[in-house]
Parts: structure tokens; sequence; C-alpha cells
């Protein structure tokens, strides 16, 4: 995919700086061990100063020089920005917001994705690109779009949304009663009898209908999806070979698509991630992020696009990049299955609207922290470049559906409390904390590798996949099922005959009524836990009561269950468990499942991955996340040391710091290579 093992580099905006700057670039790459930048992402309005003229001499040079430079180029199609004359020309494309208000140019995304003259606009752009690059030397990779996430509620959505409609559900009086049907429009007199009275959710009186809510943030990433994919064929006609991508969003609140789908279309996943909390808590997100993104490809690795230099500025929130979190950090990502690291962006812009958005190569210039630390990271990339391609093999997955998490999106729940991305990372923080390789999976996925699944939050979950959990469990899985779990459709109605509906026969429960808990009050369990927000009257129908409330009105009710289904076994927790309680059944669970960390006795902070390649060779990943030295009971060459550690010495690891060690092959840790099996 690129030249060296490990891609190294960020978004370069060489049309932002003069040709002395140009100079400076270039021994400072060198320098740096830079090796893969991003060139074009918002360059629309240079490439391209008025409909159907261009301009590509600036670009030209740039590919030229970073070619002779030994640099390769993903090459960006600027469609994130589209430039003042388009916004003039075609004012129906600019967006609108859920208000019904048009919004106005002078920002990036000033564009509706459904709009057909943007449409037509990007796909152009991207064809002209392709046709004179496609076979350019320096051409690696195709950067296509930038962050898609954009929202519009205009009227060509409206038109798309309704096309979108008729081809779930179908065309004709067949189709309009299935949908009445799938968003039970019975209720509050909201049954349509043509397509054109159906609108997207815009602001309206009190509360949107959830089943069209659900089916309208579908319909816009299936969307942006196609936007993507229009851009990718006419690249495609005229260079097949050179692989295509766009840097999907991890932010912290909130899923504007589905990366499942996303994670299908591209040949390499992208991610864009930057840590919005310091300390510990930072690399465990980092962890989850990464874990995220080589999911959603499969298992194959995937590129870190996008991570932040030095200081993190988003509204109130300021995270600061301490000496040697730039280092660890992209090894983090590595570690967790990235063939690369990136940045946004190389140069920190001196004007625009993100000039104090750090870069490798920050406003004092080299001579700084930040590029030092760049350049040792560069170092350090090129050191352990033979572990590219080499992938992790997960006895333990974390269920993640975006239909899930878009459905507790609704304002009105049973409680104020759900928060469905705080839950997933929960579970993903119980396993980092345990030193547990995990996955990310979907509910519909093969899921037979697996030893245990944990379900946290899974409010929706389809007839499909609630029958493979179902097969999972009877074949010899174990299953952690969470509470308000399993309770609606695919269609965001509520399975009836007692909760958790789609998981009853597995969990061998009924639930008969919701007890939520107010903020301020916890209940106790009897085994001493105690849980928060949450609490369900259970009736056993089969299953082993593990601990019950202890107060209340549920006391003495099963709060935590256990079931034999088949050759394995389903358990059931009713409330929000504190932290080390709920750590503490994950423990149990990580023992019935037989699974082990990847190196044992490793104090809280402390990271041990393990990647593998096919020819048998592996190499141990361990990052010191805390401010204390340790001591690691681990064997092997530390590529970054250029050392050999035999095993009766331990390895004495700086705080802050990292080893990767590549593994004797006759390490008894050492574990087979293998892919996981995408949705």
């Amino acid at each position: 995919m690129w030249r060296t093992g490990l891609a190294f580099g960020g978004d370069y905006n060489p049309e932002q700086w003069d040709a002395q700057t140009w100079r400076e670039d270039d021994e400072l790459m060198r320098q740096a061990r830079v090796n893969l930048v991003a060139v074009g992402v918002f360059s629309w309005a240079l490439l391209e100063p008025e409909e159907g003229t261009f301009d590509f001499k600036w670009l030209d040079e740039t590919l030229e020089r970073l070619h002779e430079n030994g640099v390769d180029v993903a090459l960006a199609t600027p469609t994130a920005s589209p430039p003042p004359w388009f916004s003039l020309a075609h004012p129906e494309a600019l967006p609108v917001n859920a208000d019904g208000v048009r919004l106005t140019h002078g920002s990036r995304d000033t564009y509706c994705a459904a709009s057909p003259a943007y449409r037509r606009a990007a796909a152009r752009i991207a064809e002209v690109l392709a046709e004179r690059y496609g076979h350019h030397p320096a051409l690696a990779l195709w950067h296509i779009h930038n962050e898609y996430g954009t929202w519009c509620w205009c009227d060509a959505a409206a038109a798309a949304f309704r096309r979108w409609l008729r081809n779930r559900y179908g065309e004709g009086p067949d189709g309009l009663a299935a949908l009445n049907a799938a968003w039970g429009t019975a209720f509050w007199s909201q049954h349509y009898t043509s397509w054109e009275q159906i609108r997207p959710p815009r602001a309206t009186q009190y509360l949107h209908n959830p089943s069209q809510s659900l089916d309208f943030r579908r319909f816009w990433s299936d969307e942006l999806l196609a936007a993507y994919r229009e851009q990718r064929d006419a690249i495609r006609r005229y260079c097949p070979d050179v692989p295509a991508t766009t840097n999907m969003m991890l932010p912290s609140d909130y899923q504007p698509v589905d990366l499942w789908s996303f994670g299908r279309e591209v040949d390499v996943v992208a991610i864009n991630h930057y840590i919005w909390v310091s300390g510990v808590d930072g690399d465990a997100d980092t962890a989850f992020s990464a874990d995220r993104a080589r999911s959603f490809g499969g298992g194959r690795p995937w590129l870190l696009a996008e991570q932040a230099g030095g200081t993190i500025t988003l509204d109130s929130r300021r995270v600061v990049k301490e000496p040697g979190r730039i280092l660890r950090s992209s090894l983090a990502h590595i570690a967790h299955g990235a063939d690369g690291a990136m940045f946004f962006q190389w140069r920190a812009s001196k004007a625009g609207a993100e000039m104090w958005h750090t870069g490798m190569v920050p406003h004092a210039g080299a001579d700084t922290r930040i590029f030092r630390e760049t350049t040792e990271t560069g170092v350090a990339l090129e050191k352990i470049a033979e572990v590219a391609g080499s992938v992790i093999s997960a006895d333990v997955a974390i269920l993640m559906d975006s239909d899930a998490w878009w459905a507790l999106d609704h304002p009105i729940l049973p409680s104020p409390d759900f928060n469905y991305l705080r839950e997933v990372k929960r579970a993903h923080r119980a396993l980092w904390d345990a030193n547990v390789s995990c996955d990310i999976a979907h509910p519909e996925q093969d899921l037979s590798r697996y030893r245990l699944l944990l379900a946290p939050s899974l409010y929706l979950v389809s007839d499909a996949g609630a029958a493979n959990l179902r097969r999972y469990v009877e074949s010899g899985g174990v299953l952690l099922v969470q509470y308000f779990s399993g309770i609606v459709d695919e269609h965001n109605q509520v399975r009836t005959g007692g909760y958790p509906g789609a998981f009853r026969d597995v969990l061998g429960i009924r639930v008969e009524e919701f007890h939520p808990l107010t903020p301020d009050v916890g209940v106790r369990l009897s085994d001493g836990a105690t849980g928060r927000a949450w609490s369900e009257h259970i009736h056993p129908e089969g299953c082993a009561v593990i601990a019950t409330y202890a107060e209340g009105l549920l006391s003495g009710k099963p709060a935590i269950t256990r079931h034999d289904f088949g050759a394995g076994a389903g358990w059931y927790v009713s409330t929000n468990l504190d932290n080390e309680s709920y750590k503490a059944v994950v423990t149990r669970l990580l023992d019935e499942a037989d699974v082990r960390p990847e190196l044992a006795g490793l104090p809280p902070g402390v990271e041990a991955v393990r990647r593998c390649a096919d020819d048998g060779r592996s190499w141990l990943f361990l990052l010191n996340n805390t401010d204390d030295d340790v001591a690691v009971n681990a064997a092997g060459r530390d590529l970054l040391t250029e050392t050999t550690i035999a095993r009766a010495t331990p390895l004495c690891l700086k705080a802050g710091a990292a080893a990767v060690l590549q593994e004797p092959a006759t390490d008894s840790g050492q574990r087979k290579a293998g892919a996981l099996d995408g949705d």
C-alpha cells in the first residue's frame, strides 16, 4: 500500500505556504522519516477556481517534489469543502438544518450530500483528479472526501429519503402499508396515504416518531455511503489498482454514519482519533477506538489517518499531550492493528478556522518538543516496520450496533440515564484493565471464533441478530447481556411478552417491570455490589440466581442470573453495577470462558498487545501508561532499543515508555495469526 512497512506522516497543505517553506518541508520530512502525506483535502477552490476550469500547476509540482523525496501521497478529493462559486451557482445545495433554516457559505461542509448538483460536482472533480494523477508514481492511496457525517433536512434530502423508503418497503400501496406497520403510524394519527406526505424528522411540536427517526438515520448513512461510492467508482475507472479510503470519524459522543457499512466499502479502514481525556483514561480510549477501527475492517490492518501532535482544544475541553504521549499513542494504535500513524496536520496553519490545531511542525518551528517527539516517533516506526501486515487474534468481542445506538438517542425512554457509548466503552475498559485483547463485533456477523461476548445496552437487536446470538450460545459460547437489551426489534417496536424479548430463552428469565432509579439513589445487591440508574423485576425461568437485590421494592428478587443454554451459558445483569463489581463479573466470565490475559501479572495501566503474522512470527507491544516504572516478565528482542531481553531478566519499562518485543519463535505465549470475519 505504501513503500515502507508502516505509514508515517500527516495532512500536507503546501498551498498555504511559499516555496521557501516547501524547501524546509522537504528537509524536515526526511528528518522525521515521513513516508506518506495526504494532499489536497481542502483545495477545491484552488483546483477548480471556476466551474469546469482547472488549475493543477501547484499540485503537479507538489507531487513531483514529494516523489523525488521518497514520500508517497494519499491524494484527496476535496469535496468536503465546496468553493464559493459552487454555493453561489447552486444555492439549493446549501444545507438546511432541522429547524428548516438554510445555512450559508463560510465554513467547510457547506453542502447537502443529497443534492444532485453537489453530487455531480463532487464526482466530476474526483474523475478529473483520477484521470490526471491515476498513474503518478507518488500515488499510493486515494483519500476520498473528509469525515463523512454532515446533516441536512432540505427538500432534496426529503426526496432522497422517500426514494430510500420505497426501496426498503416496496413501491405502491403495499409498500406504504409496510411502512405504516413498521413505523406504528396508528399512534398519533400519523398514517400515511401517499409517499409525498413523508418528510425528514425536522423540528416539530413535540416528539418525533422514533421508528421514522431511526430510518432517517439509516437513510442518511446510506446516502453518505452512496456519495463515497460514486467518487470511488469514478476514480476506479482510471486507476483500479490504487486502494481508496475515507477518514472515518470516531467521535466521543455521537455516530453520524454506520461504520460497519463503510468498513465493507473501503479498501483499508482509516480513522481519525483525538484524545478528549487525559491520563490513563485517554490511553484506554485510544485502545477502544483502535479496536473499533480494526474490527470495522474485518480484522485487517488499518490506518490512523489523523491524531493531534500537541494540545487538543474543543469547546471547553483542553487535553495536553504531555512529553512522551506522541510516541506512546502512535505505538498504541500500531499495537492494536494499525499499519500507520498519521497526524493532522504536517505544519500548523498560520491562518484560518483551525490555526490553533497543532501540527507535526508547530508554529514555533522545528526547534520544539513536539517536532523532536514527532521525529522520535518516525524513527521508532521505521524500527518496527516488520510488524506491518500482522494481525490480532482475540477470543472476546463486545457487540456494537449503530442501530442500537441511534434507537437509544430517542429523548423519551424509561430513564434519561442511558448512554450507549458509555456502556460499550465501560465493557471495553473492563477487558483493557484485565489485559485481554478484544474485538468489536456486529450482532449479525459470524461470532463462532469467540469464547465470550459482552452485550452492553443492546436495546435494539434484529431478528437475525437475536437468532445469531442464540446459535452462538447453543454452540458453547458465553454471553453477557446487560440491562435494557433486546427490548425492540429492527423497526424500533417493543418485543412484547416480557423483557428482554430477544433473549428470554437464552437467559432463562422474564422481566415483568422496569424500576428506574434516580441519580442520587443506589441499590445494594446480596453479593455486596451496588447498582445505580436502573433495576428490573425478574422472574426466573430456568436460570440460576447469582445475586439478588438486598433492599428496596425488589428486595430478594434476582439481580444477576446465569442460564445454561445448549452447550453454552447466558448471563444477565439487570442493573448498572459500580465499576469494581462490573469488573468482577467480567473477570468471572473470563475464567468461565477460559480466556487469559496477553501477559499475566501486569499492574493497571500497563498494556500488553500481541500482533501475529501468517508465518508464525509475533510481536508483543508493551505500553506503560502509568507514572511508575514497572518490571515486566517478557522475553524477546526490543526493536525500539535494539536489545535482547532474556527470560531470566525482567524488562524494566520506564514510566510512560513502550517496548516492542520480537518474540522468540518457540515462545509458548505465541498465538496463531487469524483475522476476524466481517459482518
